[in-house]
């Protein structure tokens, strides 16, 4: 299934990207905090019933990432070894990942790298040891004005893995739910805030 045209288009017109935000830094440090609790709010929500499992079942854990900075064009990409990316088309942009999971040392260590296509359907994450390859399969979101003429598309997005590789292969044929706070801004760049609850089958 194609991604809903409406958010296809909230989304379209990020790929020039790269610029500097023109919100004020105090009232994004604000928001994105507020942002950032609601979200953490709602993943305890999310992650409940595979926490309260977690230990009878460790290999069901999911992974949980967050997606978070301005998109770059992305020009000549690498080759992530998943047959349905092609990272030198054209057509992707990218953002860092950051670990959201128990455990890991530093949360603002940057651990990989996103792409996504904004006027297409699949995206991938580029982690330590592996690759993931998915598919935006349904959208609920809502979109709200910063004051500056630019956008917040705010919501949920779901996504299908068709293919991942490495350390990741498990989670092939899983899902990913991405809890999102997309800032399109008035000069047409995007600048991400997102956390990903991916899942295995």
């Amino acid at each position: 299934m194609e991604r809903v045209d409406a958010d296809r288009q909230s989304r379209t017109g990020a790929a020039e990207v790269g610029e500097s935000s023109a919100t004020n830094g105090r009232t994004m440090i604000s928001r994105r905090t507020v942002i950032g609790g609601a979200i953490g709010g709602g993943l305890v929500t999310l992650l409940a019933p595979q926490l309260a499992t977690a230990h009878e079942r460790p290999r069901k854990q999911p992974l949980v990432l967050l997606l978070r900075g301005l998109y770059q064009p992305v020009v000549d990409g690498p080759d992530l070894g998943l047959s349905k990316i092609d990272l030198s088309d054209g057509s992707y942009s990218t953002t860092k990942i950051y670990p959201a999971f128990p455990g890991h040392p530093d949360v603002l260590e940057e651990i990989g790298d996103f792409y996504v296509q904004f006027a297409g359907t699949l995206c991938a994450y580029d982690l330590p040891r592996g690759a993931i390859a998915m598919e935006f399969t349904d959208s609920n979101t809502t979109e709200v004005p910063d004051g500056s003429g630019g956008t917040y598309v705010q919501g949920t997005f779901e996504l299908d893995i068709p293919q991942a590789n490495g350390q990741y292969r498990s989670f092939k044929g899983g899902h990913n739910r991405m809890v999102d706070d997309l800032h399109l801004l008035e000069s047409g760049a995007a600048d991400e805030f997102c956390v990903c609850l991916i899942t295995r089958p």
